[in-house]
């Protein structure tokens, strides 16, 4: 079992197998080009693989893969698959903005992914492109169709943005409830890679847009879960991840790997310690260790919370999955 120094059972893992995306989303990414990490830098999928088996045989219980965009690097379905392999019962999900994903989700499917989350912030085509910076709603939501046909587990992210998409939250509601798909809003994360002229919804405004039509009833959260769930009239139930909450670390039960092999404690600091070296050298036992160093630094919250410290990230989230 997994434990860090504030005795919070860590049992989950996030992967970003890239920081490549075919997106340019306002509030992810820089405004201005980037040098991508050269692919020869990034730990194969097989010494990505050896450290996800110590994690699971440590304990994790829950893989997710994410980016950059996931989906862009050249045969996701066989790492999914190898994963799967060695923890038939592990709950493994993937995060992906679904351009690319009507031609995956068969194929992820039968490699062993259970579900996925997908972003969905709008559904006007010409607000999509001006979010991504460049026209993708078509495709998005061909992904998303095909990923249900094939039989997985769909969530659609939202990103509640003030002018921009505040008068399509029911809307985007409705869309989700009618595909029995959950959606789950999400609060801006400050960043200092994002277009800084974009200003978020908190939790009360998304909840107040939404009880303008509908009756809601808070439910609250599932153990672990970053995202606070309500339910509506008819019983369908909804999300709200709000990082500024002062709970929302109380339960935090994560780790993060990046594609460099970077092991990151949390989202928010920049602290982090490689084990690309103990890895490349198959030192299963320095990567352990490496493991349990970064489980003794996790932070016990983040610093979202300290509105009055005017803090933003440094994190590029689309190195870390977000």
């Amino acid at each position: 079992m997994l434990i860090d120094g504030y005795g919070r059972v860590v049992d989950y893992l996030r992967i970003s197998v890239t920081q490549r995306c075919n997106f340019r989303c306002k509030y992810c990414m820089p405004k201005t080009p980037f040098s991508w990490v050269p692919h020869e830098n990034l730990l194969s999928y097989e010494e990505l693989f050896l450290f996800v088996k110590v994690a699971i045989d440590e304990g994790v219980k829950k893989i997710r893969i994410t980016g950059g965009e996931p989906l862009v690097r050249k045969d996701i379905d066989k790492f999914i698959k190898m994963i799967s392999d060695y923890a038939p019962d592990i709950d493994l999900a993937l995060t992906t903005n679904g351009f690319f994903l009507k031609h995956y989700a068969k194929l992820l499917k039968e490699a062993g992914l259970k579900r996925i989350n997908m972003s969905v912030d709008t559904l006007v085509p010409q607000k999509a492109a001006m979010l991504a910076q460049r026209s993708v709603l078509h495709e998005v939501l061909a992904g998303l169709e095909e990923a249900l046909k094939a039989g997985l587990k769909v969530k659609i992210n939202t990103v509640a943005l003030k002018g921009i998409n505040d008068d399509e939250l029911v809307y985007l509601l409705e869309f989700a409830k009618e595909r029995n798909c959950e959606i789950r809003y999400i609060e801006y994360m400050e960043n200092t890679h994002a277009n800084d002229e974009l200003v978020g919804l908190r939790a009360s405004e998304i909840l107040d847009i939404i009880s303008k039509k509908y009756t809601i009833k808070e439910v609250g959260k599932a153990p672990n879960s970053p995202s606070t769930s309500y339910e509506i009239d008819d019983g369908y139930k909804f999300g709200i991840i709000d990082p500024h909450k002062h709970d929302f670390c109380d339960s935090c039960n994560r780790i993060r790997l990046s594609a460099e092999g970077l092991l990151i404690p949390c989202l928010y600091f920049e602290e982090a310690l490689s084990i690309k070296d103990a890895i490349k050298k198959g030192d299963i036992a320095a990567a352990t260790e490496v493991l349990r160093k970064v489980l003794q630094n996790k932070p016990q919250k983040n610093k979202w919370e300290a509105a009055k410290e005017n803090e933003v990230s440094n994190r590029a989230f689309y190195q870390t999955g977000g």
